[in-house]
């Protein structure tokens, strides 16, 4: 289910990225959100209840992330409580990518989620900065790092496990 989760992780970090551009509108972005969102909540309910106690977490990070972006756009609120929680999600992320890259030996998909956890880790904390601090000005920045990080660290590395390109 985690190969599932990463593709559409891919999907709502593009459309994210779209939205903080200013190419989606509030409510219509919160409809990828609620979806995705809601995803994760059931495969990390799936992975708690198989033992995969870590991995829940992980996808939790995410799932809460876009839950909380979906209400907000509902309730019109600014996203400062969100930005605080972006900083619990990119403090959480760092030492979970340093962890896969020293343990990677070698091998690509570690390898590759590695960058991914570091790359999200950095995305996170942007959104602290945009989000909590207000700083307006890194929005564009934000906005494309955002839609780029989608296609590389989930949206491409999804579709190649889920066909079996990338094991």
């Amino acid at each position: 289910m985690g190969n599932l989760m990463l593709f559409y992780v891919g999907a709502v970090l593009f459309c994210n990225g779209l939205w903080i551009l200013g190419k989606i509108e509030d409510r219509e972005l919160a409809i990828i959100d609620f979806f995705v969102g809601g995803l994760g909540v059931i495969v990390c309910i799936h992975a708690a209840i198989t033992g995969d106690q870590l991995f829940a977490a992980q996808i939790f990070l995410f799932a809460f992330t876009y839950l909380w972006v979906a209400l907000n756009r509902f309730l019109g609120v600014d996203g400062r409580g969100l930005g605080w929680f972006c900083l619990f999600v990119a403090v959480s992320a760092m030492p979970m990518g340093v962890w896969q890259l020293f343990t990677c030996g070698g091998k690509l998909w570690p390898f590759w989620l590695a960058i991914n956890w570091i790359s999200w880790a950095v995305l996170w904390f942007l959104f602290w900065v945009l989000l909590a601090l207000q700083k307006e000005k890194i929005g564009t920045f934000v906005g494309w790092l955002t839609l780029i990080q989608g296609i590389y660290t989930a949206w491409i590395p999804g579709w190649l496990l889920l066909t079996g390109v990338m094991k």
